[in-house]
């Protein structure tokens, strides 16, 4: 079984996105930073007061069509303003996406919200304190005669940075809810994405304690599209390290601002 996991960053750079998506035989795909826009599609702008960024409209239904067959997931987080090409405004839904293969059975099934609730912006996106969700996965791998669980989210953005805060804290606290409530006794667990974290960061001594492992530590997970020198961002953790075949944080190509994250089990 294949996982990536992947801060899509809206589909920004979303041709050299899907070339490379299209080479890789993947059984679960974590995007998070997904679009959804009903009323749209191609390009559009995103705007805060600290960025102004080309999005797809529509990520979900751009990258379907990349994995025919394949059971699609999309968990909006919040939803705002983005203008089209012509100028038109749009309301645009933000979150995560996951693609499960059809040879994986989808047993299980579970969103929730890790930081606030759903939001709607009218008038402007906010810079910080956004909502944030996490989806569940539990499928059956024939092969290997097991369940694995996969939980992934995009972790709370704070504009002062990626220490830890109370706000984290609870986040975490949620999460591992949200893990405990849908995996089994004996599941192979695996939880990823952008967790917006420094690799000390009490969350994972939170995960930890559900038996879960850090593989990416200290390692740089973002492009050479992110000037910041902080380079720490995404993550991935499991819970039987011996179950690992081969784990890799991909460098080449450059498909967004972050590195996506492979495990084969």
């Amino acid at each position: 079984m294949r996982i990536i996991s992947l801060n899509a960053w809206g589909g920004a750079m979303f041709d050299d996105l899907s070339r490379w998506l299209a080479t890789n035989d993947t059984d679960v795909l974590c995007l998070q930073e997904a679009t959804h826009t009903p009323t749209a599609n191609g390009w559009t702008r995103f705007d805060d007061a600290e960025r102004s960024l080309p999005q797809r409209a529509d990520l979900l239904s751009d990258v379907r069509p990349l994995f025919p067959g394949h059971h699609a997931l999309f968990t909006p987080s919040d939803a705002g303003p983005v203008q089209d090409q012509a100028g038109d405004l749009h309301q645009q839904e933000f979150g995560l996406m996951a693609l499960t293969a059809p040879a994986y059975p989808l047993v299980g099934i579970r969103t929730a919200f890790v930081h606030g609730d759903y939001a709607e912006y009218r008038s402007h996106w906010p810079t910080g304190d956004r909502p944030r969700a996490a989806q569940a996965l539990r499928v059956f791998d024939r092969r290997a005669q097991r369940f694995v669980t996969i939980t992934h989210l995009h972790g709370l953005r704070d504009p002062n940075g990626k220490a830890d805060t109370p706000a984290r804290r609870a986040q975490a606290g949620r999460l591992a809810d949200l893990i405990t409530g849908i995996r089994q006794d004996d599941d192979l667990t695996v939880v990823c994405g952008d967790l917006n974290l420094l690799p000390g960061s009490e969350t994972f001594q939170i995960l930890a304690e559900l038996g879960l492992v850090d593989l990416v530590k200290d390692a740089d997970t973002r492009t050479s599209r992110y000037p910041k020198p902080l380079r720490h961002a995404s993550y991935m953790l499991i819970s039987d390290p011996g179950a690992v075949r081969r784990f890799e944080i991909i460098t080449r190509p450059e498909v967004s601002d972050h590195r996506a994250l492979m495990l084969d089990l």
